[in-house]
């Protein structure tokens, strides 16, 4: 179960990334006119999408740890934002918004307690 799932998580990622690229997907800097977008974000999903694919091909060993480490990763990416607490970049390179804070929040708790809450 934990691989499909990293399998499913990594295709959806990974649509983004590239759905971000796409200016018919994105008005003024945002994605679905709801999260700021820009390159360095859009080449972060695609690569974390990438790795949840691999991940879920490898074993779910592999799987369950990328969704504890992503769960941590998005976790602490929504606290830097929420704390910013305004439109903006983080580390100079990544575009959010509250929308984006909300989100990471909401990947962070599902990454977690499926990390944590399916065995491998």
């Amino acid at each position: 179960m934990l691989r499909t799932l990293a399998i499913i998580f990594g295709l959806i990622l990974a649509a983004l990334g590239i759905i971000g690229f796409i200016p018919t997907y994105v008005t003024d800097g945002k994605l679905f006119n709801i999260f700021l977008v820009n390159l360095e974000g859009n080449v972060v999903h695609l690569a974390s999408g990438i790795i949840a694919i691999l991940c879920g091909l490898s074993s779910g060993f592999a799987s369950k740890m990328f969704f504890i480490i992503f769960g941590v990763i998005y976790g602490f990416l929504a606290f830097l934002g929420f704390m910013q607490g305004h439109e903006g970049m983080l580390f100079d390179m990544i575009a959010v918004n509250m929308a984006d804070n909300w989100l990471h929040a909401g990947i962070a708790a599902v990454s977690l307690l499926i990390g944590f809450g399916f065995k491998y």
